[in-house]
């Protein structure tokens, strides 16, 4: 199927999704558009804002004209995936622009904070579609265990440098360091 079928079949279970209670993501992924409910808890949000802070005070100095926010699409038509990352770090002027999502080819960096429900998305399709996209730098967050992976260096649809951390590092991620002393495990109720 092709990129724009893939988009408004998207599209329309984005529609969809605003009829249904709770919070909704729409993707496209290897196997065509995904509809998801979306729980995240006030741990994966606070760890979303302490990333995004850090990034935002770092971004004037190593690129000026960036912001790190949460909540825009990136897709690449070409290789047909449509994501929205916990957080992107991208050029503050495309926020001002028509349409919903933004060219991964302007996307940075992406940071993903792993939900309980489904760890496999961040660490398995995300980790094979980010690359494929162009992505220079991948944070993974999971709160479940208390580790950090950064995967940097895309050559042919994958990352070729993999470094571990765990909560308390101080962790270099492309450019930036994100302190991770405040970041906070899930509970066992996973929140």
């Amino acid at each position: 199927m092709d990129y724009a079928k893939m988009r408004a079949i998207a599209e329309e279970l984005g529609a969809y999704a605003e009829q249904l209670e709770g919070a909704w993501s729409v993707e496209i992924g290897p196997s065509g558009p995904i509809l998801a409910m979306m729980c995240p808890s006030k741990r994966h949000e606070g760890t979303v804002s302490r990333i995004r802070n850090q990034l935002n005070a770092q971004l004037p100095t190593t690129h000026p004209g960036y912001v790190c926010e949460n909540g825009p699409e990136i897709e690449h038509p070409e290789i047909g995936r449509m994501r929205r990352p916990d957080a992107v770090v991208i050029p503050d002027g495309v926020l001002d622009e028509e349409g919903a999502a933004v060219d991964a080819t302007e996307v940075l960096a992406v940071i993903e904070i792993v939900s309980p429900s489904n760890p496999n998305n961040d660490y398995i399709d995300k980790l094979s579609d980010y690359p494929a996209m162009g992505i220079a730098h991948y944070l993974i967050v999971d709160p479940r265990t208390g580790t950090i992976e950064v995967h940097s260096d895309p050559c042919k649809g994958r990352y070729t440098r993999k470094e571990p951390y765990i909560f308390g590092d101080s962790v270099p991620f492309g450019p930036w360091v994100v302190d991770t002393s405040a970041f906070r495990r899930y509970g066992k109720a996973g929140n």
